[in-house]
């Protein structure tokens, strides 16, 4: 069955049931990636290892997030 088959069959149902459609198909695309996490998670760790001696300066949040 085909997407635009799926599509026009959920349409005939009634909103409540849309509804959890909807939803179950958001929440697949909120999934987290664990490849993706790894790899942020590897970075953070180079970034704090280059910070903590002293090799990577620090900016403050206040003038990250300041106006401009």
């Amino acid at each position: 069955m085909g997407s635009k088959e799926i599509l026009s069959q959920a349409i005939e149902l009634k909103p409540e049931e849309r509804f959890i459609i909807v939803e179950g198909l958001l929440k697949s695309l909120d999934e987290p990636d664990k490849k993706l996490d790894k790899i942020w998670a590897e970075e953070a760790e180079k970034r704090l290892n280059t910070y903590r001696p002293g090799r990577l300066e620090g900016i403050p949040m206040s003038e990250i997030f300041e106006n401009k």
